[in-house]
């Protein structure tokens, strides 16, 4: 494998891969030559991914992991905080089989799996001014997923629920569980790192159509209930956040992700119920949050989810 097609700014980059453990980004680079066999594991990426996209997020992500099982014996999680249709499922399905390769084993879950039962979920959201099934802080089981992920960092066994958006006619429901011995563990989630605002009404004078009554009373309730998701992200030992450079490339995004599902499942969110969720994805949470996220490795993606750069905090 060849270290081509990068547009990136390969200056920040290196610092990045310093971090995570090797001695220069040519020592990383060898390393994954080394190890290209382990990589054909080709039928989790369609043909349109970005080679920037595994060289300069996949890599590292798996690399971090890595390093965090040579070094340490303690249970580390990492948290990936990214927009819906960013392709994080794809990424998580790719980073949990080559692990395996590596002779580690590593588990991906979503703050989604973490959803409410539907008869649950029904009094959590009830009466939300998008009329929403799922989606916002408020509608997620904070204490299983606090209690799960303790359990694992304790005996090492992850016994989490799986949440199948498919479900009741793209609504969605818990499927089943899953039980298993990872290594290390990925959360990952749309607002993941995501904190309460002082100010939270400032960001929104710009939105179009504005805010109705309902919405901006609503939005009241989310900023309270994020303060029970804290102990979540006091929880993940590193976040590598992936933000496009305008927050509306989402709704492209997830547009396609429904699309896709449709095709697969021959179930989703379409038209007014897709269009309630956008806005609630846009809405629901300001903007200003998004970029207050203290995370660790952030990386900036176009509309394209091209990779134009990487920082570190």
């Amino acid at each position: 494998m060849k270290f081509s097609n990068i547009n990136f700014p390969l200056d920040k980059f290196e610092k990045l891969i310093i971090k995570i453990g090797w001695d220069s980004l040519q020592d990383w680079i060898s390393f994954w030559n080394i190890n290209k066999d382990h990589l054909l594991i080709n039928e989790y990426w369609d043909n349109n991914v970005n080679e920037d996209w595994i060289w300069g997020l996949a890599l590292p992500l798996l690399s971090q992991a890595y390093k965090f099982k040579q070094k340490s014996s303690e249970r580390k999680i990492i948290g990936i905080s990214a927009l819906p249709g960013t392709g994080k499922t794809t990424l998580g399905k790719w980073l949990e089989a080559i692990s395996l390769k590596l002779n580690f084993k590593l588990n991906v879950i979503s703050i989604d799996d973490f959803y409410l039962p539907s008869d649950e979920m029904q009094l959590a959201i009830n009466n939300n001014p998008w009329n929403v099934s799922r989606g916002f802080p408020g509608s997620h089981s904070v204490h299983l997923m606090r209690e799960t992920l303790i359990n694992w960092k304790v005996d090492g066994q992850l016994k989490a629920p799986v949440f199948d958006k498919s479900l009741r006619n793209g609504l969605g429901d818990r499927s089943h569980w899953r039980t298993d011995y990872p290594d290390l563990l990925i959360l990952e989630g749309w607002f993941l790192g995501v904190k309460p605002l002082a100010n939270y009404f400032d960001d929104h004078t710009l939105i179009n159509p504005s805010l109705t009554s309902e919405e901006s009373s609503y939005i009241l309730n989310i900023q309270k209930n994020l303060t029970q998701y804290l102990d979540i992200w006091n929880l993940i030992d590193t976040i590598w956040q992936i933000k496009p450079l305008k927050f509306e490339y989402m709704n492209l995004w997830k547009s396609y992700q429904e699309k896709d599902m449709f095709k697969k499942k021959g179930k989703s969110l379409k038209d007014l119920q897709l269009s309630n969720f956008l806005r609630m994805l846009n809405v629901s949470i300001p903007n200003k949050s998004f970029e207050e996220i203290n995370a660790d490795v952030l990386f900036l993606i176009n509309q394209e989810r091209k990779l134009i750069e990487v920082l570190l905090n």
